[in-house]
C-alpha cells in the first residue's frame, strides 16, 4: 500500500478535477500540492520535489508529457502517473518511455491513481490486487459526454454533433445521472 505520509503534487488545468483530487489525497494523509499547469508544477518541484506526481496530458502552455520530462530531470525517484481525457497508445508509450510510472485516461478518481502507483511497487510477476469498482457503462458514458460537453463551452449542440447524437438525445443523457459506480 502507498503510504500517506508522502508529497502529492497534482497537476490539471480543469480546477474542478484538481480540488477535487486535492481533498480526496488530502482526506486519505497525504501532504498535497497542485498546480494549474507545467511551469507552476516544476516550479513546485523545484522547491520541494514530490514523491508522488499526477500530471495531466493535455494542458495549455504545454504538454504534460514535457511535465513529466521536468518532474523526473528533478527527481529520478518522482513516481508520475498521467492521466488524460484522450488517451491513445503512442502517448502512454511515450508517458511510460519518459518515466511515468502507470498511464491512466479520466474518469479516475483516487482509487485508481493509487492503484496504479502500489503497481509500480509491485514485483513483476505478483497478482493484480483490485480492490475498488468498475464504473457501469452507464456511468463511463454520461462522464464522457460530460467532458465532451466541458470541452465545448456547455454549448449542447456542438457537443450533440461532436458525440454523432441529435441534441434532444443528448440532453436527455444528460438529465439521466448514472449511479456512482
Amino acid at each position: 500500500m502507498v503510504e500517506a505520509s508522502l508529497t502529492v503534487l497534482v497537476v490539471d488545468d480543469d480546477a474542478t478535477f484538481r480540488t477535487r483530487l486535492v481533498r480526496a489525497f488530502e482526506s486519505r494523509g497525504f501532504e498535497v500540492r497542485a498546480a494549474a499547469d507545467g511551469a507552476a508544477a516544476i516550479e513546485l518541484a523545484r522547491t520541494e520535489s514530490p514523491e508522488l506526481a499526477v500530471v495531466d496530458l493535455r494542458m495549455p502552455g504545454g504538454s504534460g508529457l514535457d511535465v513529466v520530462r521536468e518532474l523526473k530531470a528533478i527527481d529520478q525517484a518522482t513516481n508520475v502517473v498521467v492521466l488524460t481525457g484522450y488517451g491513445s497508445i503512442a502517448t502512454a508509450l511515450e508517458a511510460v518511455r519518459l518515466g511515468a510510472t502507470h498511464y491512466l485516461t479520466k474518469p479516475a478518481d483516487v482509487d485508481d491513481i493509487l492503484a496504479a502507483f502500489e503497481r509500480a511497487n509491485r514485483p513483476p510477476d505478483a497478482p493484480a490486487v483490485i480492490d475498488h469498482g468498475v464504473p457501469s457503462l452507464a456511468r463511463a458514458e454520461w462522464e464522457h459526454i460530460n467532458r465532451v460537453l466541458t470541452d465545448c463551452g456547455g454549448n449542447i449542440t456542438q457537443a450533440a454533433r461532436l458525440l454523432g447524437l441529435h441534441r434532444r438525445s443528448l440532453q436527455r443523457k444528460l438529465a439521466k445521472y448514472p449511479a456512482a459506480k
